[in-house]
């Protein structure tokens, strides 16, 4: 059974950082595309980074610059570094992948960026 357990969410005041996690098991973690996306209240869930089983990574342009994806297929982990954050960042983001063609998601974590 694949399984998606994010966690390093929390409440941190604009400008600050976070580093979130996502632990994933019941695939073999180096060849599958992760994903993070996150859902802010009252708006649709929207994708903010990707990156490839070799690393590769991409952003949504609202956090290039700021966010860091990466992963650990050693620890089967993917991670997102989050830094000059704003309140706009406030969601609960969540880990991804399509396993067997199908979506898999995490619980989520709450971020939140607030004074």
């Amino acid at each position: 059974q694949v399984q998606l357990v994010e966690s390093g969410g929390g409440l941190v005041q604009p400008g600050g950082s976070l580093r979130l996690s996502c632990a994933a098991s019941g695939i073999i973690f180096s060849i599958y595309t992760m994903r993070w996306y996150r859902q802010a209240p009252g708006k649709e869930r929207e994708l903010v980074a990707i990156i490839s089983g070799n690393g590769s990574p991409d952003y949504t342009d609202s956090v290039k610059g700021r966010f860091t994806i990466s992963r650990d297929n050693a620890k089967n982990t993917v991670y997102l570094q989050m830094n000059s954050l704003k309140p706009e960042d406030t969601a609960v983001y969540y880990c991804n992948t399509n396993y067997r063609g199908r979506p898999t998601w995490g619980q989520g974590t709450q971020v939140t960026v607030s004074s």
